[in-house]
């Protein structure tokens, strides 16, 4: 007989609680660094605290991935109780994570690690995909399989609206930020789903609701070569009119059987700012 499959996921995936708790997914934080201080992403520190700390005193946070013993002591009380244990992760091109879970892996049998080549709600896509073939009764290796073939039809990327958070975390260089922010250039930033790293494709040019409207203009423009079934809309903490504003561009040029507005956690917030917003779904 089968044993039953537990759901982990680490806390990059932004799923917002509501979905953690439909598709009975657990949580494994990453790890905070802040100001002499580490915090558990989603538990004791949220992204407003890291702006509060950033206007105050210009520093940012850094990210620490689950070592391999965290890995298994989380998962250790699941196995135990006669479960198998399905856990994916911030891609591997972006974290050690990944690693730290597959280590975990090899010293306890049951678990099974899943490098999710992506981060925000691209890898929530793949986190629900797991759900929902554990909830329709697939054995575990085949959704492993399933699931680790699927990460290559994320459509993961997002707008981002100024390149303060970009360069003071060293991934923008000065003359950069000053000729976008002259030009009121707004990068779209994509993750790449072979090598599952990040770069930038367009530079949108103008407001941002001009810019942002372009840009699902442009991500949806191949309607027939997108999955219909669920589209995120995900962003760093932007006003609710912006947010109307990119629903409605999306439900103009598709239709999608569920649009899913999430708030991004630490990670992409600590790296890109308030204002951020991208759409994420999955093409055929």
């Amino acid at each position: 007989m089968a044993k039953p499959i537990v759901l982990c996921a680490d806390s990059t995936c932004d799923l917002s609680p509501e979905l953690i708790e439909k598709y009975n997914v657990h949580i494994l934080p990453l790890h905070v660094n802040l100001d002499g201080n580490t915090y558990s992403d989603g538990v004791d520190i949220v992204p407003d605290d890291i702006y509060a700390v950033y206007r105050e005193k210009k520093i940012l946070p850094t990210t620490a991935a689950l070592n391999m013993d965290e890995f298994m002591a989380f998962v250790n009380p699941f196995i135990e109780a006669g479960n198998d244990v399905i856990c994916i992760t911030i891609g591997s091109a972006l974290s050690a994570t990944y690693n730290n879970c597959r280590l975990a892996a090899l010293e306890t049998p049951g678990l099974y690690a899943i490098d999710s080549n992506n981060l925000s709600t691209g890898f929530g896509h793949v986190v629900i995909a797991a759900a929902e073939r554990i909830a329709a009764g697939m054995p575990v290796e085949q959704i492993v399989e399933e699931v680790q073939a699927l990460t290559q039809k994320v459509d993961a990327s997002f707008v981002v609206d100024n390149l303060e958070f970009l360069h003071k975390g060293g991934r923008c260089s000065a003359v950069a930020m000053l000729g976008a922010n002259v030009l009121k250039l707004k990068p779209c930033i994509v993750v790449n789903t072979e090598g599952g790293k990040m770069g930038v494709d367009k530079k949108y040019r103008g407001t941002l609701e001009r810019c942002l409207e372009e840009y699902v203009a442009d991500r949806l423009a191949d309607p027939d070569s997108i999955c219909a079934d669920r589209i995120f809309i995900t962003h760093s903490g932007i006003s609710e009119e912006r947010i109307a504003l990119v629903k409605a561009a999306v439900e103009k040029h598709m239709s999608f059987g569920e649009i899913l507005i999430t708030r991004a956690g630490c990670t992409i917030s600590s790296h890109c700012g308030p204002n951020t917003l991208g759409i994420l779904f999955l093409r055929k």
